[in-house]
């Protein structure tokens, strides 16, 4: 689940500092434990999907403090941080807000979240590295996990089994080798893995799995890391999964993979778990075949371990400006606690913390994106990474080694002299 980054945000009421707010550290504990209103902000997936999550949770609250009365504002991904912008502004900000969590980071540099004490939240010891990192910032934590999606891959039953394959991969030899025999058996214009050249969540897996990063801090310096020979070689097999088995467009980004996958075009796809189920849907089923004949597998990596995966998803905050700080992280706590993470595992999410994730994985349904996601990374929590995405660094990078205008090695050396322009600049 794919949230853009914000990476400037612009509003003169982004500036205010969180010490003038409450101090270093009180953030949420401090201030409107006896506040008589809550405002709450989420996205229509909560409306739409679980409302009853919500509820239990205004119950909760509303059970320890009497007459207190919780507003709820629903707001969809395109509008949500506009509108948000706008009223941090002023002084009429919500108490809880629900983030992506790749858009926490130009939030927290600017100051706009107060701090929080993960103690006070269930499970906190277990959050998912990825999630972890999202709400993290300079040592301190500005936000809670609220529920992960994971990347896994997916494949066309019927192809792997027309050259002999009815089981799938358990290591990246094997899936290379079944891959090899599927595009040897399909021609050339076919892809026997559709992997988008400009897809920088997949690419940046292959340089993570081969024990390289996007960037590495340092005494409080951030110093990309796409050059080191772990990152080059995780981008080198990453060229050669395009070169051999993409043949589509190589300018081609990720938005519109489970549109092509749906036409017939290829066998397998590495993607958000929801991508496989979305191309077999009738109305992007071109091929009539698809319902019931993809299959979601954990994906190998060439390092040996599964690969690691970006972890998309969603946070919850509380704006420094909030006038009921200490109520709206009890609100938050109901809501993604114990209770809630069973409802929101009920309804298909990948829990936000490695003790509910365990359970997951006993289950046939769950067992792939569970175990999928227990190996996962996030971008570099720096100050200028926003503008690393704003500029579209690694996207251009990976067309360039993609189409062959540069090598990897000079492609690579580019894009770090472009991120370390902007990466520690707030």
């Amino acid at each position: 689940m794919k949230r853009k980054l914000i990476s400037a945000i612009g509003i003169a009421g982004m500036m205010v500092s969180i010490a003038a707010c409450g101090g270093e550290g009180g953030g949420a504990d401090k201030g409107g434990a006896d506040a008589k209103e809550l405002t709450v902000w989420l996205t229509v997936d909560a409306q739409n999907n679980w409302p009853q999550l919500v509820k239990a949770a205004d119950a909760a609250v509303q059970k320890k403090h009497p007459g207190l009365k919780i507003n709820h504002e629903y707001y969809g991904w395109p509008d949500k941080n506009a509108k948000l912008d706008a009223v941090l502004a002023t002084d009429k900000a919500p108490d809880v807000v629900e983030m992506g969590n790749t858009e926490m980071l130009g939030y927290m540099v600017k100051g706009a979240f107060a701090p929080l004490d993960p103690a006070k939240f269930d499970n906190s010891d277990a959050w998912l590295d990825g999630l972890k990192a999202s709400v993290t910032y300079e040592d301190k934590t500005y936000g809670v996990p609220y529920y992960a999606g994971g990347r896994v891959a997916n494949w066309r039953k019927d192809i792997a089994a027309s050259v002999g394959v009815k089981t799938p991969p358990k290591t990246y030899k094997e899936l290379t080798a079944a891959l090899d025999k599927i595009q040897k058996k399909q021609g050339g214009k076919f892809n026997a893995w559709y992997q988008p050249t400009r897809d920088w969540y997949a690419a940046m897996s292959f340089v993570y799995d081969a024990g390289g990063a996007i960037a590495t801090e340092s005494g409080g310096q951030w110093k990309a890391g796409l050059s080191s020979p772990e990152s080059l070689k995780g981008l080198t097999e990453f060229k050669n999964v395009v070169d051999s088995y993409m043949h589509g467009d190589k300018t081609k980004d990720e938005s519109d993979r489970y549109i092509v996958y749906g036409q017939g075009k290829s066998a397998m796809i590495f993607a958000a778990a929801w991508e496989g189920a979305t191309a077999e849907d009738p109305k992007n089923d071109k091929t009539g075949k698809l319902k019931g004949n993809l299959e979601n597998f954990v994906m190998p990596g060439p390092s040996g371990k599964n690969m690691p995966v970006f972890l998309g998803g969603s946070d919850l905050a509380v704006p420094v400006k909030s006038d009921a700080q200490a109520l709206a992280a009890e609100w938050i706590n109901a809501y993604t606690g114990s209770s809630g993470q069973k409802g929101l595992m009920a309804k298909g999410n990948l829990p936000n913390n490695k003790t509910d994730l365990a359970t997951l994985k006993n289950d046939p349904a769950t067992a792939v994106p569970a175990t999928a996601a227990e190996s996962n990374w996030f971008v570099p929590m720096a100050p200028g990474w926003g503008q690393v995405e704003k500029a579209q660094i690694l996207q251009t990078m990976l067309q360039s080694i993609g189409t062959g205008k540069k090598s990897v090695e000079a492609a690579a050396k580019d894009a770090d002299a472009a991120i370390d322009k902007v990466i520690n600049t707030k």
